[in-house]
């Protein structure tokens, strides 16, 4: 077992060993790995279908306007809980 991890160190020192170059076209071709390594993982995404892109939205949309009726609903109601504690209940 100890040999494997040993081989695998030794081949990561020579891959250090191996980048001894011009810092510029390293920076260069590091970047340009970056970006070609981006539009292979754009071109993997799937878009949705107009249809699904409009029940997306709906349900978005729903989803919202729920969370904004409780939470609405919930500082009524703590609003008139403290009016009732500190005697602006009404």
């Amino acid at each position: 077992m100890t040999e494997v991890g040993e081989s695998r160190d030794s081949r990561q020192a020579s891959k250090r060993a191996g980048k001894s170059g011009n810092p510029v076209s390293r920076l260069f071709g590091s970047l340009g790995l970056f970006i070609s390594q981006i539009l292979d993982e754009l071109r993997k995404v799937v878009r949705p279908t107009r249809s699904e892109l409009w029940n997306y939205t709906l349900v978005v949309i729903v989803f919202v306007s729920v969370m904004m009726a409780l939470v609405s609903g919930l500082d009524f109601g703590f609003q008139k809980l403290v009016g009732l504690v500190f005697g602006n209940g009404g």
